[in-house]
């Protein structure tokens, strides 16, 4: 992997990150909702998992395996 893939990557998962946490926060914030929309909330839920999984893919990525 170059300097450049990894540069890229890590950029990504900046923005991936960011995108995790603003989801953490809407959900929190449907939750405080007092009528909150059940069918958005399943929905934001379900994105912040595909999210960390892309996170924990891009981290495989970045961190090169030790075999020891």
């Amino acid at each position: 992997m170059t300097n450049e893939d990894e540069r890229e990557l890590e950029t990504e998962l900046a923005r991936l990150h960011q995108e995790h946490r603003d989801l953490d926060a809407a959900i929190d914030a449907l939750h405080q909702s007092p009528a909150p929309d059940l069918l958005r909330l399943q929905r934001l839920k379900k994105r912040k998992l595909l999210l960390r999984d892309r996170i924990a893919f891009i981290e495989d990525q970045i961190t090169p395996d030790i075999i020891a």
